[in-house]
């Protein structure tokens, strides 16, 4: 293991030998700097600098004034401040600057050690504690995993492996990371197998117990909600996974209590036009095609999927109330809608439902296939949260939810479907009128391998539309992605390692759905 690095400025430096000869004999190594000057270019020049001890009264270029400069640069670098004062105004400016401890003089070697103890080995202790403790949680997961789970189960195991997942993310335990991931791997695969058996079942409510779906979610899960004396708001998060609510949860906290975290599974396939439909229409597809058809375009068909989803709330509504309900939707697709939104958010406190539809996430994951840039900045699971994360605490949508947090609303947060980084490419053929999605397909005469897919030659009994009287629906398990023969390496290497939805897996299928009230 690499020694600890502490860089120590002191104008009085000399007077530290005993001090840093302690530090040496105990294995950590020091690198004496006597002004703030110096401090500042040895921290340009070394990046492998675990921890500065400042000196608070150095002439010159005070430890207060180095303090803000070190953090200019390395925000994360752990600082303590060391003061001959313990003037209350000096202190508040080194705390609201982020020293990590402050000592004060003179400072004997096991405070020094302690102090230590306290910023590295915390660190340290806190990843061994979690590998640890994911280590005795592996084998009981494998176990779990290949146990038979029923659906409330596989909701268990996915939490479990995103709670492991984030953990890992904090403590950084690289190699246990990658363990992890196997593991996550497996459970998609017997996920996967999992659904194909049990998916038709699922669609009949009548066959047993079965999870809460898209096209039965507003009615078993939103509208049992619905207060005569509060308003309720339903922000709908399009493409929110799980471990991106997980993520989020600690700023909604912040002004919301979670009262409940619920889950329901995404209909196939797992895809805006098909799951955001059901939801709003309370049916499936294909139901949705028959009874109003001037609402539903096919995949090939020219237009945007969906345009009505208003007009669908508005009858699922009107079917299911015997009272008026007073209701607002509103679909938040740029900053122009997101502007419009806040500013009139208040508007909304006198209906008994208002829906919100925010498309960022979604649309994130679509641009970060297309751009480079933010293929570097969301380049695996852990950076796509932190981006997901950033943008929220910056953005519109954050700023109207302070609002609502002053009155006394109730508020669902939910999601349509979620998504998967891709991995493995599954060859498929088709004609002309095969549609081109990565995670499913819709077409005649499709020529794919059968153990990659669920496959569905009658739509009707998987509740979807049938564009043509041979269509036939095949739907991506685990992480694969579905390329045609035709350039195959160029489309293998652009698609590889991007976020895409349609499938089956447990990121695609399990959706979040928390219920909140104000604090």
């Amino acid at each position: 293991m690499d020694r600890i690095k502490i860089l120590w400025a002191d104008d009085e430096i000399d007077l530290l030998k005993p001090q840093m000869m302690f530090l040496e004999k105990k294995g950590y190594d020091v690198i004496p700097v006597t002004n703030g000057h110096d401090a500042l270019e040895e921290c340009e020049e070394k990046n492998d600098i675990d921890v500065v001890f400042l000196d608070e009264s150095m002439p010159g270029l005070t430890g207060l004034e180095t303090l803000t400069k070190i953090k200019e640069n390395n925000p994360l670098l752990p600082v303590v401040m060391i003061t001959k004062n313990e003037a209350e105004s000096i202190m508040e400016e080194a705390i609201g600057s982020q020293i990590t401890d402050y000592l004060i003089k003179p400072v004997n070697p096991n405070q020094i050690l302690l102090t230590l103890k306290k910023i590295i080995d915390n660190k340290r202790l806190v990843r061994e504690k979690t590998t640890s403790g994911y280590q005795q949680d592996f084998r009981q997961i494998l176990m779990q995993i290949n146990s038979g789970l029923d659906y409330k189960e596989w909701v268990d195991i996915y939490k479990k492996i995103i709670s492991w997942e984030l953990k890992l993310d904090e403590s950084s335990t690289g190699e246990m990371s990658e363990i992890l991931a196997m593991q996550k791997k497996e459970a998609n695969s017997e996920f996967s197998k999992y659904t194909v058996k049990r998916y038709l079942d699922w669609l009949d409510e009548d066959s047993g117990e079965v999870p809460t779906m898209s096209h039965n979610l507003m009615r078993k899960k939103i509208f049992p909600e619905l207060l005569p004396d509060k308003p309720t708001f339903m922000l709908l998060l399009d493409n929110l996974r799980y471990d991106q609510w997980k993520t989020l949860e600690p700023i909604f906290s912040e002004l919301f209590r979670v009262e409940e975290e619920d889950f329901f599974y995404s209909i196939l396939p797992t895809a805006t036009q098909y799951s955001r439909n059901a939801i709003f229409a309370g049916m499936m597809p294909g139901d949705i095609a028959k009874k109003y058809p001037k609402w539903w375009k096919n995949d090939n068909e020219q237009g945007g999927k969906n345009l009505y989803e208003h007009d669908l709330l508005a009858e699922q509504i009107n079917r299911t109330f015997r009272k008026d309900i007073r209701f607002d939707y509103m679909k938040v697709t740029n900053v122009g809608h997101a502007k419009t939104m806040n500013d009139n958010i208040l508007n909304y406190l006198n209906n008994d439902l208002t829906v919100i539809v925010y498309n960022f996430i979604d649309m994130l994951s679509h641009a970060r296939t297309e751009m480079e840039v933010l293929k570097e900045l969301a380049g695996d699971e852990k950076a796509y949260r932190s981006l997901t994360r950033s943008w929220f605490k910056n953005s519109l949508l954050w700023t109207a939810l302070q609002k609502l947090a002053e009155k006394d609303i109730q508020l669902i947060v939910t999601t349509d479907h979620g998504t998967i980084r891709v991995n493995q490419p599954s060859k498929v053929v088709g004609d002309r009128e095969t549609t081109t999605n990565l995670r499913y397909k819709v077409g005649r005469n499709l020529q794919y391998d059968k153990r990659d897919v669920l496959d569905v030659r009658d739509p009707k009994k998987a509740g979807l539309p049938r564009p043509n009287v041979s269509s036939t629906f095949i739907f991506a398990k685990e992480d694969l992605f579905f390329l045609y023969p035709n350039n195959y390496n160029h489309y293998h290497n652009y698609y590889k390692n991007t976020f895409q939805h349609g499938g089956i897996s447990l990121e695609e299928i399990i959706c979040p759905i928390i219920k909140m009230s104000v604090k």
